[in-house]
């Protein structure tokens, strides 16, 4: 029997503009009573956001769905350069067999606004980019509300 066929990382690279500077941007990326306003997409709450903002140091984000289920993401820092950039891994706890991937996210300031630029890199399949996709997305939405109630 043929082993079968291998398929290379998928990346999901995704740019988008918010109504705030770098450095408030950059904040809502890293602490934690932000993360949980935006850090989980669409009908998803985030009743827990851990940060240990500093290389090596971990976080962790509890997601829960209206049903009562959990998904836990964790991971290390392995780049911190506020407000330009932050590199950290990214494992589902609460997925068996889930693979650690690799997130880059970069903060570009554009005339008092910020380009986010995230790049999450080592994904196993096309399915998994277009769920990880879908949900940085609507992460993306809820920030973008985030801020325009800070106006």
């Amino acid at each position: 029997m043929a082993p079968a066929p291998q398929t290379a990382p998928v990346t999901v690279r995704l740019q988008r503009t918010f109504q705030a500077p770098r450095e408030k941007v950059f904040q809502a990326w890293t602490r934690p009573e932000d993360l949980k306003r935006w850090s989980a997409p669409g009908d998803l709450t985030t009743p827990v956001a851990e940060v240990d903002l500093r290389v090596g140091g971990r976080y962790r984000i509890d997601m829960r769905a209206p049903d009562g289920t959990l998904h836990r993401v964790t991971g290390t820092y392995r780049e911190v350069d506020p407000p330009n950039r932050l590199v950290y891994t990214w494992q589902w706890e609460t997925t068996p067999g889930a693979t650690e991937t690799l997130v880059t996210v970069e903060f570009h300031d554009r005339a008092g606004r910020t380009e986010v630029v995230l790049t999450h890199e080592r994904l196993p399949d096309a399915e998994a980019r277009a769920r990880h996709e879908h949900g940085w997305n609507g992460c993306f939405e809820k920030l973008a509300t985030l801020f325009a109630e800070r106006l």
